[in-house]
This record gives C-alpha cells, sequence and structure tokens, in this order.
C-alpha cells in the first residue's frame, strides 16, 4: 500500500495550491480518503474526508468555502484545490486511506494507511 503526498509549497496569503495524493498496491475504490494536516507545535487534525464514490464529503470548519476535495477513481487519485489560503492554513498536509466508521470520519484512528506528508506555508 502506497500513498504520494505532492503539491505543497510556499504561496502567498490568498493564494491557491492543489494537493495530489496517488494511490497504488490496493483496491483504492474500496477505501475512504483523508486529508490532514499538522502545524508546527499542534496536534494533527482532519481537513477533509471524501466518501469511496464521492458522494459524501466532509471539512474542518474552517475550510469549508475555501477548500474543495475531489477524487478520480480511474486515476487512484485525490485531489485537494485549496484557494483563499491563510497563514494559519500554514502546515504539513497528509492523506491517508480507511474505512472510518462515522464517528471517525475527521479521526486519525479511522484510517490505516498513511502517506508521507507535503508542506504547505503561506507567508508572504
Amino acid at each position: 500500500v502506497q500513498l504520494q503526498a505532492s503539491g505543497g509549497g510556499l504561496v502567498q496569503p490568498g493564494g491557491s495550491l492543489r494537493l495530489s495524493c496517488a494511490a497504488s498496491g490496493f483496491a483504492f475504490d474500496e477505501f475512504e480518503i483523508g486529508w490532514f494536516r499538522q502545524a508546527p507545535g499542534k496536534v494533527l487534525e482532519g481537513v477533509s474526508c471524501i466518501s469511496r464514490w464521492g458522494d459524501s464529503i466532509s471539512y474542518l470548519d474552517s475550510v469549508k468555502g475555501r477548500f474543495t476535495v475531489s477524487r478520480d477513481n480511474t486515476k487512484d487519485t485525490v485531489y485537494l484545490q485549496m484557494n483563499s489560503l491563510k497563514p494559519e492554513d500554514t502546515a504539513v498536509y497528509y492523506c491517508a486511506a480507511g474505512t472510518p466508521i462515522i464517528s471517525e470520519i475527521m479521526k486519525s484512528s479511522g484510517f490505516g494507511y498513511w502517506g508521507q506528508g507535503t508542506l504547505v506555508t503561506v507567508s508572504s
């Protein structure tokens, strides 16, 4: 099982980035995919989660209206489009695959497979 996150970088406040999470080695469409982030000195938090077929999506309140998650099961890839970025969005972003129960949708405990992180820095 491999999850490869990419697309991070340095962006000015108000800018945009698109993160990608490419999966391999497992049946991608049998798993929900979550995006998590960890800012320096802070705990890991769930940013977004998308169901197997993309028909159910959840977002962290602070990113609603700015971030959009999507998946392409033909490419085994999930995307996180991040617009109107703020300095507080600065963090290492991780993607993870799992089969969480409803109460675990935005919790790391619901996801068993993790990729390496990609650093997003929002700064002028």
